[in-house]
């Protein structure tokens, strides 16, 4: 495929991918009491309002360029204030896990894509490629957005979860990681180090979805 094709293929799975991640931290923060996303208007699947254009733009086009094992992104963070939240340590865990949760949901749908563009073939010709190749990028999208975001480093979903499981003094420790958080990310995707750790795991839940699926 040319560079367009590409980009073509993989700007709608991306914007999704990190859109409803966002959407699912806002909306389990409304449900949990805190309706500050809602007020800024970010529970929306509108992606213009939950670009990063470090995040959703440069560093995936970059990882592309570049060649990368995966492709990863991120949208705006939307804002929760934990101060409204009715039990605010066990709330900002549950959260956490919505965005990767809604990352797994995503992966399974794109799936289905997937296998009815396999299955539509014989009827649709041409329209079947772009919704197997889209299906299979959102699959491998999701995941990695996923796996990355479980990783348990502050600030990302993992770091934050552990910290909502964690007793009171523990939690504190690692919730004082967060100011570093990222550039440790960074010094372990420049190293590799970062491949290393995720690429199995999402190596292991291709395969059982692909399996399932029969793609």
């Amino acid at each position: 495929m040319t560079l367009v094709q590409t980009v073509a293929v993989l700007a709608l799975p991306l914007l999704f991918a990190v859109t409803v991640h966002e959407v699912a931290h806002g909306w389990v923060a409304r449900r949990l009491g805190d309706p500050t996303a809602m007020m800024l208007g970010r529970l929306t699947l509108n992606p213009i309002k939950h670009i990063d254009p470090l995040g959703t733009l440069l560093i995936p086009a970059l990882l592309l360029i570049m060649h990368a094992p995966f492709l990863f992104g991120w949208a705006k963070p939307v804002p929760v204030t934990w101060q409204n939240l009715r039990n605010p340590k066990r709330d900002m865990a549950l959260v956490a896990v919505a965005g990767p949760g809604a990352n797994l949901a995503m992966a399974l749908l794109w799936a289905l894509v997937a296998k009815l563009g396999l299955v539509l073939a014989p009827t649709i010709g041409g329209l079947a490629l772009p919704m197997v190749l889209m299906g299979k990028v959102g699959i491998t999208f999701n995941l990695v957005l996923m796996v990355l975001n479980l990783l348990p480093l502050p600030p990302l979903d993992g770091g934050r979860i552990l910290v909502g499981l964690l007793p009171g003094p523990l939690a504190w420790k690692v919730s004082r990681i967060e100011p570093y958080g990222f550039p440790i990310l960074l010094v372990l995707l420049v190293t590799g180090g970062l491949a290393y750790l995720i690429v199995p795991p999402i190596g292991w839940f291709e395969h059982i979805i692909y399996l399932t699926t029969g793609l």
